[in-house]
């Protein structure tokens, strides 16, 4: 443990904000997880109210820096690809 004040912040924020990144992240993962078995599942209707979910917390998680765009973008194309799968 650091003996100077800011030090002592620091390690405080930090894991504030590891907690909060961690929540993020595996909402996010949830949310994906959650969308793949309505596809599984050939749900259309809930799939797309998923699908609109799972992009949502996919950009915020882009937007705050736990992901990179391009992965956010990826993430995103194939979900969408799966959707389109049984739409179609």
């Amino acid at each position: 443990m650091p003996n100077i004040k800011s030090a002592i912040k620091r390690v405080k924020t930090s894991n504030k904000r590891r907690a909060q990144n961690a929540s993020m992240k595996s909402a996010m993962r949830t949310a994906i997880k959650k969308f793949e078995a309505l596809v599984e599942l050939k749900d259309v209707e809930k799939a797309q109210e998923a699908f609109i979910l799972a992009s949502k917390k996919i950009d915020k998680a882009a937007s705050k820096g736990l992901i990179h765009k391009n992965t956010a973008s990826r993430y995103k194309s194939r979900l969408a690809k799966k959707l389109n799968s049984i739409t179609a």
